[in-house]
């Protein structure tokens, strides 16, 4: 039998969950609004560096609320954008593959960002 502490706990924590479900449409338009400003040649840094800080909270604390497959994906680009960072200049068919694929996790997460795998389509 639950007690009522245990009750307290599962009812905050789904109100948290219910709050990161309802903020999720901002986050994902925030990083949508981000990569519309993007130029596939060489992303600009203050874009590249909303884009980061979108992917690592997401990364971070989406599977905290129940969305483990959004989680996992953000963490993906959030290290690949680490990479094209570290190398420099990275070239501009790079930067267009990795906006391609926030593209499509763009049109996943705003399908149905609770799905248990990414589908990447």
């Amino acid at each position: 039998m639950a007690s009522l502490a245990d009750q307290e706990f599962f009812a905050k924590l789904r109100a948290l969950n219910d709050k990161f479900g309802a903020s999720l449409p901002a986050t994902l338009g925030r990083l949508r609004a981000a990569r519309l400003a993007c130029d596939a040649a060489g992303p600009d840094q203050a874009r590249l560096t909303e884009m980061h800080e979108v992917l690592h909270t997401l990364a971070g604390s989406a599977a905290t609320f129940g969305f483990r497959a959004l989680g996992q994906q953000a963490r993906e680009l959030e290290q690949r954008l680490r990479a094209l960072r570290a190398g420099g200049a990275a070239p501009a068919p790079a930067w267009s593959e990795w906006l391609a694929g926030i593209d499509r996790f763009l049109a996943w997460a705003e399908r149905d960002p609770k799905a248990a795998y990414y589908d990447g389509e």
